[in-house]
């Protein structure tokens, strides 16, 4: 049975002793491939690219990255693409649920770890898993919603998010309907598209026909909850005048909860989410199996954004 490790695992104190490299080392560096459903255009994925460059630099590892925009066809071609060029370990984000389930037992039979990050598919036969568990984010976020902001039976909340459909945004829907269906509480998910000016121009659509009917919103993704203070200032909506709580990972939305545009923000570890999971692929490859999970993830508040702020600001 996989087992499960919350936060960072602890470092390991060598002493004054050097180790060789391994003897695999001497042919050179290895080629790990890191393959994000995201989009280059999406802040967020920034910081996981940059927890990728980090651990290459860090490693002297090659790692070749790129993004698939929610096409699950040309992310399931990356995969195999990868495997085709004998990579020695993968790291892949989940576009769909059970998209990949096929092409993780092609690189399995080739003998290439492939490590799962930051939307979780339980379907494929991922080797480990590194990310949040967006089913217990969506529980989190409709929690605190109903126990700070009063949020009862016939309410309403609305969700938009980037990719409807995407793992995230399922799972996290999944999380969050299981503290408001019972309680009575209604919502709808939108589509605001990977773009964010598009986004904007449809948030800022939705708002306006419907700001008196809404409750509360959670911004299913990263894009949409960076982007409502811009929304809400073209509308004329006042900080805090809708309770709003969604993903925390870029300056956007640590500026949004530190002037209380937000009230509250996920935070999902994206450096560290990436150089985990490459660690993770590195250390399949020397021999070691990688038995267990690492869930990641904070929820911050107003009293609490300033570190990550810092931490994206390179503070």
């Amino acid at each position: 049975m996989r087992k499960h490790m919350t936060g960072v695992a602890a470092a390991i104190l060598l002493g004054a002793t050097t180790l060789a490299p391994a003897a695999a080392q001497d042919d050179g560096p290895r080629t790990f491939y890191w393959i994000s459903h995201g989009s280059p255009a999406d802040p967020v994925w920034t910081y996981f690219l940059q927890g990728a460059e980090m651990w290459a630099a860090d490693t002297g590892q090659i790692v070749n990255t790129s993004f698939h925009n929610g096409d699950v066809a040309s992310h399931q071609e990356a995969v195999r693409a990868a495997i085709a060029a004998g990579a020695d370990g993968i790291v892949s984000s989940s576009p769909d649920p059970g998209s990949l389930v096929e092409v993780v037992a092609e690189a399995k039979a080739q003998g290439i770890p492939i490590i799962n990050m930051n939307t979780p598919d339980p379907s494929a036969d991922f080797d480990a898993y590194v990310g949040m568990n967006l089913q217990a984010v969506g529980r989190q976020w409709a929690q605190y919603l109903v126990d700070n902001h009063g949020l009862k039976e016939g309410d309403f909340v609305w969700m938009p998010v980037e990719v409807p459909g995407a793992t995230y945004g399922v799972q996290e829907e999944e999380g969050i309907a299981s503290v408001f269906e019972p309680l009575g509480i209604r919502w709808e998910v939108t589509d605001a598209t990977l773009d964010q000016g598009e986004a904007i121009n449809r948030m800022v659509d939705y708002l306006t026909a419907n700001g008196s009917e809404i409750d509360a919103i959670i911004g299913l993704g990263d894009l949409v909850t960076g982007s409502i203070k811009r929304v809400f200032d073209q509308v004329g909506i006042a900080p805090g005048q809708i309770p709003v709580v969604g993903w925390g990972n870029s300056l956007d939305t640590t500026r949004e909860v530190l002037e209380g545009y937000v009230q509250a923000a996920m935070w999902q570890d994206p450096h560290a989410t990436s150089y985990i999971a490459l660690s993770l692929a590195a250390m399949e490859v020397s021999g070691i199996p990688a038995g267990f999970d690492v869930i990641t993830g904070a929820l911050y508040d107003k009293d609490t954004a300033q570190i990550y702020d810092d931490i994206l600001s390179g503070n």
